[in-house]
């Protein structure tokens, strides 16, 4: 596997698995990533995850070599990398997403529209049949970075942002689409709202969504996200 190694700050390193974003960079993070959960480091305080690349933070102080810290980490990195393997084969987690499209939970799904030419239903009819795949986490507890969405349905960010955006709201900023798993301001273009809960504080993983997971959003009526809204709180 192919990697290089830079510097990010005075205790830290970033480790660079390609220069674009595209599922094959995201395996590669997502096995280094892997790799860390499977093996503890004393030096290591923790790593961060992003579209291409592997943030590793480390204590100085716990690194005894005559070397500096930031020379022993690389060695160390180069050294520990070269047993990291990239799976071809595994089969990713489906993971599906209702939405309601539209009115109250989509208030820009119009603008949406007639950004791109064309109808409603035709903006919710390519969202909802698109292929995604979730390249990370960030931004907000369990916010997914999600790639995958049509062009023709892109529209900018709004020129005034939200101060506040209900959680489960599904939006669209340039070329991408994501979920907000918790209240938050935001400038994205909202089309619908999901009632399924992406941020569990109280659960084992406290965000539904992963890095590596594949994102079906499936339509639904009022009347489901309801009924769906009261199961999820039951």
């Amino acid at each position: 596997m192919e990697f290089t190694l830079q510097p990010l700050g005075d205790n830290s390193v970033i480790i660079e698995l390609g220069d674009d974003i595209s599922p094959d960079i995201q395996r590669k993070v997502k096995e280094v990533s892997s790799f860390f959960d499977e093996h503890a480091f004393d030096w290591v305080i923790e790593y961060v995850p992003g579209f291409s690349t592997v943030a590793v933070f480390y204590d100085p102080i716990k690194i005894k070599s005559t070397k500096l810290p930031y020379e022993h980490v690389c060695e160390e990195l180069t050294s520990l990398l070269k047993h990291v393997k990239v799976k071809q084969d595994s089969e990713p987690r489906v993971v599906k997403i209702p939405v309601c499209y539209g009115g109250e939970f989509g208030p820009d799904l119009e603008e949406v529209a007639k950004h791109n030419g064309l109808s409603p239903q035709e903006v919710i009819d390519i969202h909802a049949g698109g292929e995604y795949l979730v390249y990370m986490i960030g931004f907000a507890p369990g916010f997914p970075y999600i790639g995958g969405m049509s062009e023709k349905i892109a529209a900018p960010r709004r020129k005034n942002p939200r101060l506040k955006i209900p959680a489960g709201s599904v939006g669209i900023a340039g070329k991408q689409t994501g979920v907000y798993p918790i209240e938050t301001p935001g400038g994205w273009q909202l089309i619908g709202k999901t009632p399924r809960k992406l941020f569990l504080p109280n659960g084992a993983t406290p965000s539904l969504l992963q890095a590596g997971d594949q994102i079906k959003f499936e339509p639904i009526t009022v009347e489901e996200f309801q009924r769906w809204e009261e199961n999820e709180n039951d």
